[in-house]
């Protein structure tokens, strides 16, 4: 591995699935970073790039192999980078600082805080109830620092972390290495059925629709976090003039990919006589951004635009027809893989 290569934290798990993960081999892949291994489990190679190194692993671990610059990158959900960043400061008193410079728009989640407890329970007043029951509270969750630091914050925020200050993170029913405070379960899922069992007092789940936390019969008393996954750098790696400008164009091809997510671009011809009437529509629903895009010719004139095939306010369909109504022909449809408006969406 060259030390100039940038090095890129490229995930196991279902990114790597070419049937889920939000399609990240195919984004890669329309970004110019074409991946082979990827998706049969590694070693990762970007083919068509070769000063990028492809680093498997877990999210997971991110966090913590960018803070000792093992990895430049990481392609990680939020949630486990943030998971990292509170293991490292409330276990080790390290801070580890991590930027976010890209989303990438996939992956969205919610981390919510769940208990086996009547509807009309509400977060602070379950919480009191627990704290004068109970002298050890325990949790159950994936991501324990964050169940651990939210709990603190809660509890702080009633004034009952004093009483609670002493926690422990531990594999799920070991033994108490605490008397009195928070014990929290580090699980490997199945969040829900732990709780509906009485195997802890509060368990954190990842959820997208809730849909198994309502089948079990359980109440959501908060949501720690959403969470989707981006582009994680550790701020350090922008000291190296190399490895910076490698770090400006990956980012830029894969915003470029990003923003071009549900676009397309028409391709129309019209008479010149009728070119005011088109503009005039055009400009009326925002078709254009500084001006339509128009190449003149001698009866002729060529128009392109890009448009938002999501858009239920202006569909698709409706721009083709309206178009036509105003005597546009060849009106053509091309997909847009990449759409880069300046160097400076980056930020940096």
């Amino acid at each position: 591995m060259n030390k100039e290569n940038l090095i890129i934290g490229m995930p196991a798990g279902s990114l790597a699935d070419p049937s889920r993960g939000g399609n990240l081999i195919q984004l890669l892949e329309n970004a110019g970073f074409k991946t082979s291994g990827y998706e049969s489990g590694g070693p990762t190679r970007f083919s068509t790039v070769p000063y990028l190194y492809g680093w498997d692993g877990r999210p997971q671990e991110f966090g913590a192999q960018l803070g000792i610059h093992e990895l430049d990158v990481a392609i990680a959900g939020d949630d486990w980078i943030h998971e990292r960043r509170l293991e490292m400061l409330l276990e080790y008193k390290t801070n580890v600082k991590l930027e976010k410079v890209l989303s990438l728009k996939r992956g969205n989640v919610r981390l919510v805080s769940i208990v086996n407890t009547p509807e009309e329970t509400g977060l602070t007043d379950f919480l009191k109830n627990l704290c004068h029951e109970k002298e050890l509270i325990t949790m159950v969750s994936e991501m324990p620092y964050i169940a651990l630091n939210w709990l603190r914050e809660k509890l702080d925020s009633i004034g009952l972390l004093q009483q609670f200050s002493g926690f422990s993170v531990q594999k799920y029913k070991s033994p108490s290495k605490i008397d009195r405070g928070i014990i929290v379960y580090e699980t490997w899922g199945k969040t829900e059925s732990k709780i509906k069992n009485g195997g802890a007092d509060i368990g954190i789940e990842i959820t997208q629709s809730g849909s198994a936390i309502r089948n079990y019969g359980l109440k959501i008393l908060d949501t720690l976090m959403e969470s989707e996954t981006g582009i994680w750098i550790n701020p350090d790696l922008k000291k190296s003039s190399v490895k910076s400008e490698l770090l400006r164009m990956f980012l830029l091809n894969l915003y470029g990919c990003v923003n071009a997510e549900n676009k397309v671009m028409i391709l129309f011809n019209v008479r010149n006589d009728r070119v005011p009437d088109i503009e005039k529509y055009l400009k009326e629903n925002n078709l254009f951004a500084d001006e339509p895009t128009m190449n003149i010719g001698k009866t002729f004139t060529e128009f392109s635009i890009q448009v938002d095939k999501s858009n239920a306010e202006l569909p698709l369909a409706k721009i083709r027809y309206e178009l036509a109504l105003r005597k546009a022909v060849n009106i053509d449809t091309i997909p847009v893989n990449s759409s880069i408006p300046t160097l400076e969406v980056l930020g940096f």
